[in-house]
């Protein structure tokens, strides 16, 4: 396995634990919007970078 395709599944794992984290802190209301704003953009950022990065490495046939 490619180290890029690795490297896209990491992040987007991290994305989607980022965002599921963002989600239960805030059905929980335990979290202040500084706190959700930041593990919500982080994890979207996360996510669409592997997101993107897996798409590349899909597209791209060497």
């Amino acid at each position: 396995m490619d180290i890029k395709k690795i490297l896209g599944l990491v992040l987007t794992l991290l994305g989607i634990g980022g965002l599921i984290y963002t989600a239960i802190l805030y059905v929980n209301d335990s979290g202040e919007f500084k706190i959700l704003a930041v593990y919500g953009i982080l994890g979207a950022i996360f996510f669409f970078s592997g997101m993107g990065l897996i798409k590349r490495i899909g597209s791209s046939k060497e």
